[in-house]
């Protein structure tokens, strides 16, 4: 079974060659767009980078994960501007990067990514910090829809949207889609979660 897991919750800049870089179109291209509600498209690249090269977590040997790391860690501070987030699928040993188009950040990916590490950069048109920004005003005020339907969950996805989890998606998400307004009405999953158990 393929495993798929979404990850959320110092070198200067580096140029990769053409070759590095493959903009994939057709399928894979439209399934980061339906996602993201981006226009984009995906760019992979391969890792060359000596095996145990980078830097990783104490206990952590996983050339995959250390890319991650590497990844998370350059996404959330030099490239904050366009990073949107990750998601790994360890049984291809494969790297999603969310992420506003970034000659400078794929690049800078690319040319960190061990040997044997496929690297896929899929076009978004939102930030992490803009996701999350929608995701804390929204968990401040958790009740601003009461008596129209009840949300239960929220929180970003590494994709390029934000998961709200309410009683009645059907109504929910043109509720939402109305009062968040154009922009976030291309950004949101709307899904059923069950009510909370005390148990």
């Amino acid at each position: 079974m393929n495993r798929r897991s979404r990850i959320r919750d110092t070198a200067g800049v580096v140029a990769a060659s053409a070759a590095a870089l493959v903009a994939v179109q057709g399928s894979s291209a439209g399934a980061a767009a339906d996602e993201s509600g981006a226009a984009g498209r995906t760019t992979v690249c391969v890792g060359t980078r000596p095996t145990g090269s980078l830097p990783g977590p104490e206990g952590q040997e996983s050339s995959l994960y250390r890319v991650l790391g590497y990844v998370e860690k350059r996404g959330e501070t030099r490239y904050a501007s366009v990073f949107t987030g990750l998601s790994v699928d360890e049984d291809a040993r494969t790297a999603d990067v969310y992420r506003i188009p970034s000659e400078e950040f794929d690049a800078d990916v690319c040319a960190h990514a061990e040997k044997g590490i496929r690297v896929r950069l899929h076009d978004t048109d939102v930030t992490a910090r803009r996701l999350q920004a929608l995701v804390e005003t929204t968990g401040d005020r958790m009740d601003r829809w009461d008596g129209r339907f009840d949300l239960r969950e929220v929180g970003p996805d590494p994709a390029g949207f934000v998961f709200f989890g309410v009683d009645d998606p059907a109504k929910a998400d043109l509720i939402l889609k109305k009062d968040l307004g154009p922009f976030w009405a291309k950004h949101i999953r709307v899904e059923y979660v069950g009510q909370a158990s005390l148990d």
